[in-house]
Formats: C-alpha cells, structure tokens, sequence
C-alpha cells in the first residue's frame, strides 16, 4: 500500500513509512483506552461493545478506501481512538464467569487476539490487489482493481458487521453463565 501512495523516494524507506501507518492505530489505542474503560464502567460494557465494533466496520473500511498516505493514517488512528475493545471485553469476561473459569475466560480472549494476528496479516496479503491476483475475477476497471486494498478491509468489516449484530444479544445483567455457552461467543467477539 505505501508503495503504491509513491511517498517513499526508495524501496528501503517503504517500511519507514510502513511504521507510522501501523503505529497510528496503536497511538490511538494508547491515548484513548483508559477513557473506553471509564465508559464501560460507568455506562456498561456492550454499549462501548458496540461502539468499537461499529468502529472497526466504519474506518477499516475507509482504510481500503485510502488514496492517499494521510488518509491511511488518519483512518487508522481513528479506528484506535474509537475502538476501545480490548479492556471492556476482559471486564466482561471477569464479570460473566464464575471464579473458577476466570482465568480459561480471560485466556480464551488472549488466544483470540493471538489468533487474530496470525490469521489477519495473512488473509490480508492473500486478498489484496485482487486485479493483479486474480484477473480472470477482478477486472481492474472496477471498484477493487481500483482500490486494491478494500477487499481485505471489506473482510473484515463484514465479520465486524456479524460481531456487532452478535453483540446486541449480549446479557447485560447476569448471574454467572456456563462457560461452554459463553467461550464461543467471547472467542467471536476478538
């Protein structure tokens, strides 16, 4: 992607670049996760939910959208700021848990994370520039040959849909919930 914006004058400053589009959302996360945990504690964990998955689908897709260097910054520091997933989600994991489970609960959440850091970066490679890939399926003219990072980006803000969707019949008031019901579900949301 940085490649194709033309910022970088030589092949070896492509990663330099590289850094501050994958910095940004990290930035944002840092600068705006305590205050997602004091959302979540005074107005409940699946409204701020919510909100960072309405995030993820909203600005992950404008970053397949990006024509520019700024704007891939910019987009991706907004998905940080506004997707404060993370904290809120392990609150709910200890409150949704009974003791005993806390701990396979909390796990589940870092093995999803995990998980998602293996499986995107690959997912993402395999779909990008999909006119270049796979021509004989994406004509360059249309809307992915043009924008040839948004199929990826459109990957993933669809499954963010579903999460989202999923998430509205999360139990906002509960007493502890059998963990084979709830690890899936918990697993889904990361």
């Amino acid at each position: 992607m940085i490649r194709d914006f033309k910022i970088a004058e030589k092949e070896e400053d492509i990663s330099y670049y590289a850094g501050f589009v994958g910095s940004a959302y990290m930035i944002g996360r840092a600068l705006t996760s305590v205050l997602w945990g004091l959302c979540a504690d005074r107005y409940g964990r699946k409204p701020v939910i919510l909100i960072g998955t309405s995030t993820v689908v909203i600005f992950n897709t404008l970053f397949g959208f990006s024509v520019n260097y700024w704007m891939a910054i910019t987009t991706r520091f907004l998905l940080g700021s506004l997707n404060g997933l993370l904290g809120p989600i392990r609150a709910y994991a200890c409150e949704l848990f009974r003791e005993e489970y806390q701990a396979l609960g909390l796990t589940s959440i870092s093995t999803s994370w995990g998980i998602g850091m293996i499986i995107g970066p690959a997912l993402g490679g395999f779909l990008a520039q999909p006119a270049e890939k796979f021509p004989s399926l994406v004509s360059s003219d249309s809307l992915l040959g043009r924008f040839p990072y948004l199929l990826p980006c459109l990957t993933i803000s669809t499954f963010a849909l579903f999460v989202t969707i999923g998430a509205i019949w999360l139990p906002v008031h509960f007493h502890a919930i059998n963990i084979s019901l709830i690890i899936p579900l918990m697993c889904f949301l990361i």
